[in-house]
């Protein structure tokens, strides 16, 4: 990969170090140094100027007082003064540094310019450094506006949308697929990424390729991109480019395959994928009910356990309560004058009592039980009904797709016969 491909156009981090700062951006080893800009400082030299800044931020806790951005464009770009400052208002403007003071310095090398901005972070009404939230990926997001405006190419880690090639897509990722498909914005950026890191037709092809997409020869445009859903986007509009430009980078492309061959195709290999995915769906489903199957084996033996342990403690229970109310009886002289003065009579009364009281006792603790196992059990046929569920919903959608492909085939082959009717 070469360096221009690895560049990113923003770097920016928060530090202290005034000295040591502009000991860094005016030295010698470049070209030529030129301090572009000081705004809202007393003094007028950079090393002055931080210096201030180190100053005001003694009056706070604040120890990375400074904010630095690097604006480095494509090696190859011709950028203008007035394209860096404005690059620069942008930064300040996101990140909440408008107003601040700052220091622009450009440096020169090799043929290559570039441009370093300072601010200060601390406000001097309130004597509190400013707050730079998400800043890494707010510079990610003005780099990548940058480079679609000026028509660089545009490094990879900038582009927003990943490869996506459909052919190489999981069954997650299809259905992912088809809930974005509709969504104008995610078209627009999947085709300016492409374009923006491409420099050559077969670098484009291959881009569009990773995203979902084929270049082909319109009827008339003389380029347009196709989904895969043959859906027809002109390359122009939605890269957001001027047709003189595509042309100059693609050239007449008479070599490539034309709307009707590139439906065709994409409709050919659209349906292999789909008859995989049909197999993964099948494979996913036999998979989830031998693990629903297992858990639900594991469930029931583990209830039966759990019904023997609550019926031996019951029993057991049941003994040593019976003891402690038979023990209640006195026995010989002292049996026989509880017997007179009628305490065998409310002894036995009370025992009833705690053994009927006993009965219901058990008898709630286990329709509790029951009751508690009964749910997981519902849970677990309600899952199962849930994958059944999940199952026909794909498989309809893979079913549809699958006829919307070779209905598209059919008329791809229609179409081309009228045309060849016509001919003679």
């Amino acid at each position: 990969m070469s360096a221009e491909a690895l560049t990113v156009i923003l770097v920016g981090n928060q530090r202290g170090g005034a000295k040591d700062l502009a000991v860094h951006l005016l030295k010698e080893e470049n070209d030529h140094v030129e301090v572009h800009e000081l705004r809202g400082f007393v003094a007028r030299d950079l090393r002055g100027a931080f210096n201030e800044a180190y100053a005001v931020s003694r009056g706070t806790r604040c120890r990375q007082y400074l904010f630095s951005v690097s604006f480095n464009p494509p090696s190859t770009a011709i950028v203008s003064t007035g394209t860096f400052e404005a690059a620069i208002a942008r930064v300040e403007k996101d990140l909440g540094l408008t107003g601040q003071p700052r220091a622009i310095v450009f440096h020169e090398k090799a043929g290559r310019r570039h441009a370093h901005c300072v601010w200060s972070r601390i406000r001097a009404d309130d004597m509190k450094a400013v707050q730079l939230s998400y800043s890494h990926r707010k510079l990610m997001l003005i780099a990548r506006e940058l480079h679609l405006e000026h028509s660089w190419k545009m490094p990879r880690g900038l582009a927003q949308t990943k490869a996506s090639d459909p052919s190489n897509f999981t069954l997650a990722q299809w259905q992912q697929a088809k809930r974005n498909a509709q969504d104008p914005r995610t078209i627009k950026t999947a085709i300016q990424d492409a374009w923006a890191i491409s420099d050559t037709k077969a670098a484009l092809t291959r881009a569009l390729a990773e995203r979902g997409y084929r270049l082909a020869r319109g009827d008339s445009r003389a380029f347009v991109v196709v989904d895969r859903h043959g859906e027809i986007y002109s390359l122009p509009r939605w890269a957001g480019v001027k047709t003189k430009d595509v042309r100059a980078r693609l050239g007449d492309g008479d070599n490539l395959p034309d709307v009707a061959s590139t439906k065709a195709q994409i409709a050919k290999e659209m349906q292999a994928v789909l008859a995989r995915l049909k197999g993964q769906l099948l494979l996913d489903l036999r998979h989830s009910n031998q693990e629903l199957r297992s858990e639900q084996q594991g469930m029931r033996a583990h209830h039966r356990i759990a019904r023997q342990v609550l019926s031996q403690t019951m029993e057991a229970r049941r003994w040593e309560e019976a003891r402690i109310r038979q023990s209640r009886f006195r026995v010989g002289i002292k049996g026989m004058w509880d017997w007179v003065r009628g305490e065998n009579q409310r002894i036995r009364l009370r025992n009833e009592a705690e053994a009927s009281a006993a009965v219901q006792r058990d008898r709630i603790e286990k329709d509790a039980l029951i009751i508690a196992q009964l749910a997981e059990c519902r849970q677990a046929t309600d899952l199962r009904q849930e994958i059944a569920r999940a199952f026909t919903e794909k498989a309809g959608d893979l079913r549809r797709d699958r006829y919307a492909y070779s209905h598209l085939v059919g008329a791809v082959q229609e179409t081309a016969e009228r045309r060849r009717r016509q001919r003679f």
